[in-house]
């Protein structure tokens, strides 16, 4: 994306000797985007609707659903809860794997 940049709004949070960034907004090509968490430590959550703004600022929410359907999605997703979900259930799981590369597989973000 030409012309494509990052900047933080909101600052560094200092707690006892650690430093760490929490609930910040990044401002990418004049969409805000949520970022919640420890970022300087990698466990923090980037919001999918914000940045789903960026394709269509008035229904997020269909190209958050439409990215959720996807295979490549699925499998990532999957691939996520087995290493930091201790009560992931695999077996369970195969079932949205199967599905999801059929065109009647729906899967919503409620």
């Amino acid at each position: 994306m030409e012309g494509f940049y990052w900047f933080v709004v909101m600052g560094i949070v200092k707690k006892g000797n650690q430093n760490y960034m929490k609930n910040m907004k990044i401002d990418a090509n004049g969409i805000k985007i949520g970022v919640m968490g420890d970022v300087i430590n990698e466990d923090a959550y980037i919001s999918l609707t914000d940045i789903a703004k960026y394709k269509n600022p008035d229904n997020a929410f269909i190209v958050v659903a439409n990215w959720m359907c996807n295979h490549s999605t699925i499998f990532f997703s999957g691939l996520w809860e087995q290493i930091h979900n201790p009560n992931f259930k695999p077996i369970e799981f195969d079932r949205f794997k199967a599905e999801s590369g059929d065109n009647a597989f729906t899967l919503t973000p409620q």
